[in-house]
């Protein structure tokens, strides 16, 4: 993914920001009294970094925006993240942004930067916010960042009917179908239940909220029960097929029993014969092996 792998004071790309506390608040700290770059000296650094991968040109390049990532990590906080993991995934984002950043194109870093900080923040943030994983495409990266904001912006100017109404404002505002905004609302309006959290019947008795879960597979005797019918209509087929002659086992084997079915036209070729005889041949040795398959008891003559 990246252009050259690269360190950072010794240590790889995404370790940066330590786990200890202390550690964080010493970048944090360092950040907000790294010194500013002017355009030529911040020039100067990229084109460093870019070309001989000096890794102190990377390093004081970095360090001068880490404010950047400070200022942006602030404002997704209310989204219940810790503060410092915020930020670490914000320094990934500004890593990135150094490694494929052109200083030829007469960009300013920060301005670059910014768009890869706030990317890898909402990555952490839709990964990280619930247990319950959404969808991570550019659509619903907007729908979940945005909502709340066109919701409230939607109530003050106006009051719609019904909340249907509200949804299909906030579709259009922000391109996305009806249903995807009920189901992101739905999913922000109230925390992750867990699982495991006890509930208390009326007699006292406590069990736990997965118990009431409805489990859709079928039961064990009903799956035991499938596999020996299959298995058993397996078998009469193959003994159903000793009615065929060999021209028709080998028209029923390429139209009906292989994974990807034969053509009319390409059995036809294979037998020297025209895709008409082949139709009607099949479908004679249909007829055949129903009537010896209906013989067995375990198909019906008829539909049911």
């Amino acid at each position: 993914m990246n252009p050259h792998p690269f360190t950072y004071n010794g240590m790889k790309r995404g370790t940066i920001m330590s786990s200890n506390g202390n550690a964080d608040n010493r970048m944090i700290k360092a950040a907000v009294t790294a010194p500013y770059l002017e355009r030529d000296e911040e020039h100067d650094l990229a084109v460093r970094w870019a070309q001989n991968q000096d890794q102190e040109a990377l390093h004081r390049l970095t360090s001068a925006h880490m404010r950047l990532v400070i200022a942006i990590a602030a404002k997704f906080r209310r989204y219940g993240l810790m503060m410092n993991d915020l930020i670490q995934e914000g320094h990934i984002g500004l890593l990135e942004a150094a490694v494929r950043f052109d200083p030829e194109r007469g960009v300013r870093f920060s301005t670059y930067a910014t768009w890869w900080i706030r990317a890898s923040i909402q990555d952490y943030i839709l990964r990280n916010w619930s247990i319950v994983r959404g969808g991570t495409s550019s659509t619903q990266k907007s729908l979940f960042f945005s909502l709340r904001r066109l919701r409230a912006q939607i109530l003050k100017d106006s009051q719609p009917a019904n909340s249907h109404e509200l949804y299909k404002e906030l579709a259009q505002a922000i391109g996305v179908s009806v249903n995807d905004v009920a189901r992101m609302d739905s999913r922000l309006s109230g925390p992750d239940a867990s699982l495991n959290a006890p509930i208390v019947q009326d007699n006292d008795t406590t069990s736990e909220r997965q118990d009431y879960l409805v489990d859709e597979n079928p039961l064990p005797d009903e799956t035991v029960e499938t596999v020996i019918d299959g298995e058993k209509r397996l078998a009469d087929l193959a003994n159903a097929m000793d009615v065929l002659n060999p021209r028709e086992r080998r028209i029923i084997q390429s139209r009906r029993l292989n994974e990807v079915g034969a053509t009319l036209e390409q059995l036809g070729d294979e037998l020297g014969i025209s895709k008409e005889r082949v139709r009607q041949i099949e479908s004679r040795a249909l007829e055949k092996l129903k009537k010896a398959l209906v013989a067995t008891g375990d198909f019906p003559s008829k539909p049911s």
